[in-house]
């Protein structure tokens, strides 16, 4: 004689969510999400590099430049975006 084992089924929680926990979050990396934002069409934004210090010898215009945001090259998108998993 053979015994079957039936899954058991339990009842559902007011919420109507199942019992079962779901897989594990996936992690952000945090330095990634300093450094960098995703825009609402889905692009990468990061900020221009240069503009922390010696900023004597660096013109206005250079400046005013450095002080907008820019684009990361869309090579790179996917990867940036594999470290954003909620971004």
């Amino acid at each position: 004689m053979t015994v079957r084992s039936f899954p058991i089924i339990l009842p559902r929680p007011p919420s109507g969510r199942p019992l079962l926990a779901a897989m594990p979050k996936m992690k952000t990396h945090k330095a990634a999400s300093k450094r960098f934002r995703v825009s609402g069409k889905g692009r990468v934004r990061r900020p221009k590099a240069g503009g922390n210090h010696g900023m004597q010898e660096k013109s206005r215009k250079r400046l005013r430049r450095l002080r907008k945001n820019d684009m990361v090259d869309s090579t790179m998108q996917k990867h940036i975006k594999r470290l954003l998993p909620y971004g």
